[in-house]
């Protein structure tokens, strides 16, 4: 960007679908918050001061910011405190809710002042009653933006292409922490008031806010760990590994540029697994599993500081660039830390849930099935798949390979060097590799089928398949069990995640019960604490109605709202006629302790 004057002349050389904001005349460049949180009520009150950038001297007659659901009590010049005129258009396409446009009296206005309330169903807060949380004792409150939620809390313009600065001041009950994805400021903890700022620049998506009762524990100087205190001792031996996993990425990638990473564990209704928030790592207790077997995920997050927080998809057709590379990022952590067999075999999981995925939309939309998604039409959310993770992945595998580990290596760390704090659309990436990767090599570049892996549908044939021994002995177990029940083959005190999951996996798709409930006495796999262990077990028993598992599957659904196991827990339950009345029953005692991001999944599996 080139500063001039009091104006950042800048290019916007791509459309975002998803944001009203009129960005090729204006972008938004910082934000300030002013909050109160009414856990009674379930809203937020308070402003969002705006301020603004021009493309040109001219600058321009109003901004449109994207908000969905928020009520608008105000909209001022904060110089002077004026009222400025505004009106709200709301879209036909629920999901991006209604444009605000605010006119603007001078041309060159610095900041516009929005005052507002979020509403009680805003799709990216879940308010928890202190029944739902671990101590019972006080009220919590979560957000989770990506992908286009952060204008259910924030007026904004609510694009991945458009970064911006921030600081808050959080107003809060008594007996409650709010902490944020951004450096703590001056707090007032007797007045309930506490300050955060982010200072480098940042999709608003990654504006994060997690407040209850909250303890924290170092884990070393720059990492540490946030939880309820009844969870905090857990999540801290968990998670012990943090500044380990940062030393081995920045001898991969390069410095660490967000100064501090910190993880905080939620409530057990948090839809995903972990959310990159910089700074400040939003996590599912689903990953306390007692032996450190699930944290590939913390690697996977903490990745997502290069891949996502520091270079960001411009719009998210462009989310591979995002999730691939982190993706491929994760593993290389893992390899490093725990060793190159447990990297393949995640290889090898991730690889068999892509294939399973594409076969599943080889009769919905093709066009989910690709890298660079047509999303003019869609919801964001609704492409979520491992397609942007995994085939993402698989195709830097494929680059690593062709060219060598430590020229790819070169080449990634000078792509997040020279687009730090930018972001990124596909088409500008691949020039950038077919300058500095493939130089020019076309034969090359066809050899890779490189549009191929970018704009068709699918898996190429030369995904590279890593081998390992331990998956060719776990699917021989499988086998051997299915025909003879000897659970002498099932090494229940050595294997580890990935080996049980594949052994699971390989599982014939029918399974005598009197075999189910031999392994089961066998492992204990009903009362399994490791939650994917659980998960793909559940899998078996429900496309086998294997009865005696379903306490503990309704137990299961019940005390957590991971997406990831939920959405194929209930498609399956719904694809079992045996099954069918039961996903709707649980899932009727379940829906209320679920975030909405996995209510809007879920309705449209069960209803």
């Amino acid at each position: 960007m080139l500063i001039i004057g009091c104006l950042t002349m800048f290019a916007f050389s791509f459309k975002d679908v998803h944001t009203f904001g009129n960005v090729d005349q204006v972008r938004t460049t910082h934000l300030s918050l002013d909050l109160s949180l009414d856990f009674d009520k379930k809203v937020m009150k308070g402003s969002c001061v705006v301020k603004l950038a021009y493309a040109d001297d001219k600058g321009a007659a109003y901004v449109d910011l994207d908000t969905r659901m928020l009520t608008i009590e105000s909209v001022t010049n904060p110089a002077d405190n004026s009222p400025l005129k505004y009106e709200l258009t709301k879209d036909a396409r629920d999901y991006m809710g209604a444009k605000l446009r605010v006119h603007l009296k001078d041309p060159k206005t610095a900041a516009v002042k929005v005052t507002y309330v979020t509403d009680p169903a805003a799709g990216a807060l879940q308010w928890l009653d202190p029944a739902q949380t671990t101590s019972k004792k006080k009220p919590f409150l979560l957000t989770q933006s990506q992908a286009i939620l952060a204008r259910t809390w924030i007026p904004c313009m609510d694009s991945p292409g458009v970064r911006v600065t921030y600081d808050a001041v959080v107003r809060v009950p008594e007996g409650i922490t709010p902490i944020m994805s951004a450096a703590h400021g001056q707090h007032e903890p007797d007045k309930g008031i506490y300050r955060f700022d982010m200072k480098h620049p940042i999709p608003p998506y990654l504006i994060a806010l997690a407040a209850g009762e909250i303890a924290f524990k170092a884990i070393s100087d720059r990492c540490g760990v946030y939880a309820e205190p009844a969870v905090l001792e857990k999540a801290a031996w968990e998670f012990a590994d943090m500044e380990k996993m940062v030393v081995a990425a920045e001898k991969l990638y390069g410095k660490y540029r967000w100064d501090r990473w910190d993880a905080i564990v939620l409530p057990p209704s948090f839809p995903f697994g972990g959310m990159e928030n910089p700074m400040l790592t939003f996590a599912t207790p689903t990953l306390l599993a007692g032996d450190r077997s699930l944290v590939n995920v913390m690697a996977h997050e903490l990745a997502h500081s290069w891949s996502g927080n520091l270079v960001t998809n411009a719009t998210w057709s462009d989310f591979w660039l995002n999730e691939g590379f982190t993706t491929y990022f994760e593993r290389r952590i893992v390899e490093s830390l725990y060793g190159k067999d447990t990297a393949q075999m995640q290889w090898l999981l991730g690889q068999r849930d892509l294939k399973h995925e594409i076969v599943e939309m080889a009769a919905a939309d093709q066009e989910f099935a690709k890298l660079y998604q047509d999303l003019s039409k869609h919801d964001p959310d609704a492409a979520f798949s491992s397609v942007p993770y995994d085939k993402g992945a698989n195709f830097l595998l494929v680059l690593e390979q062709h060219f060598g580990r430590d020229k790819f290596d070169t080449f990634l760390k000078n792509y997040f060097d020279q687009h730090a704090f930018q972001t990124m659309t596909t088409e500008k990436f691949l020039t950038f590799m077919r300058k500095n990767l493939f130089k020019g090599d076309e034969k090359a570049w066809e050899t890779l089928k490189v549009d191929t892996w970018i704009s068709d549908p699918g898996i190429p044939g030369n995904m590279v398949i890593p081998a390992s021994k331990n998956f060719e002995k776990t699917r021989q177990a499988a086998k051997t069990f299915a025909a003879k029940g000897d659970t002498s083959v099932v090494k229940k005190d050595t294997w580890n995640t990935e080996e049980w999951l594949d052994f699971l996996n390989s599982m014939p798709e029918k399974v005598d019960h009197a075999r189910l409930k031999q392994l089961d006495e066998y492992a204990n796999l009903s009362q399994a604490g490791n939650s994917e262990i659980l998960f793909a077990w559940q899998m078996v028993c429900i496309r086998n109605t294997y009865q005696p598992s379903f306490a503990s599957l309704e137990d299961f659904l019940l005390r957590q709202g991971r997406r990831k196991f939920l959405k194929p827990l209930y498609q399956a339950m719904m694809a079992n006629p045996e099954t069918k009345t039961m996903a709707k029953q649980i899932y009727t005692k379940a829906r209320a302790g679920y975030h909405p991001i996995s209510t809007a999944t879920i309705d449209a599996i069960v209803k």
